[in-house]
């Protein structure tokens, strides 16, 4: 269907959107008493509504049966992490064995790489995309430093190419074929944070086992936002954080991905905690590890289970909905964005560019061109929660759970009056 830029079309969008009853099901900050428009879900995702139900119960059996809990709760405290692991694998294309649930995202990347990046003499070398999110710039940093190694030349990083703002995956492609037996670890972010741009995971993996190297993901802005096959594809590991386009409350637990290949090895170089080591015999404390024959064995220490309530209440929404439907109303609204960023730019003859590719997920990254910070807080001012990135960047990110058409059209109105009333 062509898309109109009108107010009318939006709503028959809308109207016919088999996910806009879920808009309800989630909280938005309000603005002169209305909704905001909310285009920040790849940074912080909105509440679900029935996330303080579950954080309710734990402290109800927090109050009520105090340590009892871990065995006697409704949802016992000690394996209360499993019940995220199958939601989760549909999410990622995973086994549910091949799924955990622990710590923060950098914290985990940090432990995979205990495990995956075993630098020799000969093979050390790490390749990532340049100017890759500064957490994963530092991580890999330090681990670098940690084995001895300079990072100025065991980190390479692929540029993209001259004049253009996104990567071809030809190039990293080429990068790897290059270092060949040089190459220990490809480690790269599934969709990067500042162009938006969806890499081909598949293609760069198969690269990557090809010279006998491991391949790791940041998946921050990738998971429940793109359709994801890590098993199929072979990647080694991955991790990711929650709180983005799953909901699950600021500065939340993550999850890791290992491939079953990897899995009930004894000998896996890996640090190790008492929640790793087998139910059966963990509370016999036996001083030998006995790691579970899952992504659990990876878990040092007894999950969170505060931090876990919100996300297992959005990986119920996730169940309910699934990805193909979130994916097949994502491409629609993002679409419907590009369109209306273009009509805006013709009206006010505005010469902002969409620095995001075609491979895409939820995110359009806009360079302002001839605009600045002031655009950007004449939109925050007016009710459009959106990101600014230096130098010159908004990122736009309609999550399709609780974004709707009528906000795009409405946000495109806004952008206009901002960019008219400052000429």
């Amino acid at each position: 269907m062509p898309f109109q830029n009108t107010l009318s079309f939006a709503r028959e969008l809308d109207r016919i959107d088999p996910l806009q009853k879920f808009r309800d099901r989630f909280y938005f900050p309000q603005l002169n008493g209305k909704n905001v428009i909310y285009f920040t879900g790849n940074s912080l995702g909105l509440q679900p509504k029935n996330a303080k139900d579950f954080v309710d119960e734990v402290m109800e059996d927090w109050k009520n049966l105090a340590v009892e809990g871990h065995f006697h709760s409704k949802k016992p405290w000690w394996d209360y992490h499993e019940r995220l692991a199958k939601p989760l694998a549909k999410i990622i294309g995973a086994k549910p064995g091949e799924v955990s649930v622990m710590n923060t995202l950098t914290v985990n990347l940090h432990l995979l790489m205990v495990s995956f990046y075993r630098p020799t003499k000969k093979r050390y070398k790490i390749l990532c995309e340049e100017k890759a999110f500064p957490s994963d710039q530092y991580m890999l940093q330090s681990q670098v430093r940690f084995h001895g190694f300079d990072p100025k030349d065991a980190i390479v990083e692929v540029a993209k190419r001259p004049g253009q703002h996104h990567w071809h995956t030809n190039d990293i492609i080429e990068k790897i074929n290059e270092l060949g037996d040089e190459l220990a670890l490809v480690m790269l972010g599934g969709v990067n944070y500042y162009n938006g741009q969806v890499f081909d995971m598949k293609a760069i993996t198969g690269a990557g086992k090809s010279v006998d190297a491991m391949v790791g993901w940041d998946l921050a802005h990738a998971a429940g936002n793109i359709e994801l096959k890590l098993h199929d594809w072979n990647c080694d590991f991955a991790a990711w954080c929650s709180y983005k386009y799953m909901n699950s409350g600021p500065g939340n637990a993550s999850g890791i991905f290992i491939h079953e290949k990897h899995l009930g090895q004894d000998n896996i170089p890996r640090f190790e905690g008492w929640w790793g080591t087998s139910k059966e015999t963990r509370f016999l404390m036996k001083q030998e590890f006995e790691p579970i024959a899952t992504a659990d064995a990876w878990q040092l220490s007894n999950p969170p289970v505060l931090a876990l309530a919100p996300y297992l209440a959005s990986l119920e929404l996730f169940e309910e909905v699934g990805m193909e439907a979130l994916i097949e109303k994502r491409e629609k609204i993002v679409s419907y964005l590009e369109f209306i960023l273009h009509e805006i730019g013709s009206e006010v003859d505005s010469s902002f560019e969409i620095i995001t590719p075609a491979e895409r997920g939820c995110q359009l990254s806009v360079l302002l061109h001839g605009e600045g910070r002031s655009l950007f807080d004449y939109l925050m001012a007016n009710g459009v929660i959106t990101d600014w990135r230096e130098p010159n960047v908004i990122r736009l990110a309609p999550a399709p759970f609780y974004c709707s058409f009528e906000d795009m059209y409405n946000f495109g109105q806004v952008l206009k009056r901002g960019i008219l009333g400052r000429t």
